[in-house]
């Protein structure tokens, strides 16, 4: 299959309905998301819930993962193309 490089690039539907719900988050709910998931699993860790700790402990990233993407949406999605 061979594409046209010189064609415009647009998104599916249901990337642009994910991105347009996400879009409306504020970025900072996921920068305190992933705080608040390493202070839970720190304060698990301190009380003996080791495996809880760990599987708490490694929400952080998908946090912070998803608060960038939010930002991408914001700055650089669909939207900017149809406005």
């Amino acid at each position: 299959m061979v594409l046209n490089e010189n064609a415009p690039r647009t998104e599916g539907e249901a990337t642009k309905a994910i991105e347009e719900q996400t879009s409306k988050l504020p970025s900072k709910l996921f920068l305190c998301a992933a705080l608040s998931a390493m202070a839970v699993s720190l304060l698990l860790k301190c009380t003996g819930h080791y495996h809880k700790a760990l599987f708490v402990g490694q929400w952080a990233a998908p946090f912070l993962i998803l608060g960038t993407y939010n930002k991408i949406v914001k700055t650089t999605g669909h939207d900017q193309l149809h406005k």
